[in-house]
């Protein structure tokens, strides 16, 4: 399960989760990925459901990228416990995730293995995701 090792502050607000992304909204590493196409919070477990979906599709063949980092921690107050007393303690880790992010990238597989792991990966995750392909500069195009 991801988490930071070490973390400034360990309770923070829940923020807000306007606008795109703009970082981390290309594909860098492998062929493939899977974009988010909605914002939310991505939690340790999901990433490490989807990891191990898409490790087993393609059969542990080619290479899997994950692009996503739960840095953020979300609280919880134990049960049946009354009201102040201040903030609980932390439960689990999320990743927030914008719109256009890419989560997870996939190399060395071909396209339709890629689609199906990628297809099977998201349905483990909260969010909305479209499969992306990486498109290749041509070579000695516009100066």
């Amino acid at each position: 399960m991801l988490m930071p090792k070490r973390v400034k502050r360990r309770r923070v607000h829940r923020g807000r989760m306007k606008g795109v992304a703009t970082r981390g909204n290309t594909i860098t590493y492998g062929d493939f990925g899977l974009v988010a196409t909605e914002p939310g919070w991505i939690t340790s477990n999901q990433i490490e459901a989807a990891r191990i979906a898409m490790t087993r599709s393609i059969k542990r063949g080619g290479n899997v990228y994950i692009k996503i980092f739960p840095h953020k921690p979300v609280t919880k107050k134990p049960a049946e416990v009354r009201m102040g007393a201040g903030k609980g303690a932390p439960e689990y880790w999320v990743a927030v995730v914008k719109p256009g992010r890419v989560m997870f990238e996939l190399g060395g597989v071909s396209e339709e293995k890629a689609r199906e792991a990628m297809r099977l990966a998201s349905h483990k995750l909260p969010v909305k995701c479209k499969f992306a392909v990486k498109e290749q500069a041509e070579e000695g195009g516009e100066v």
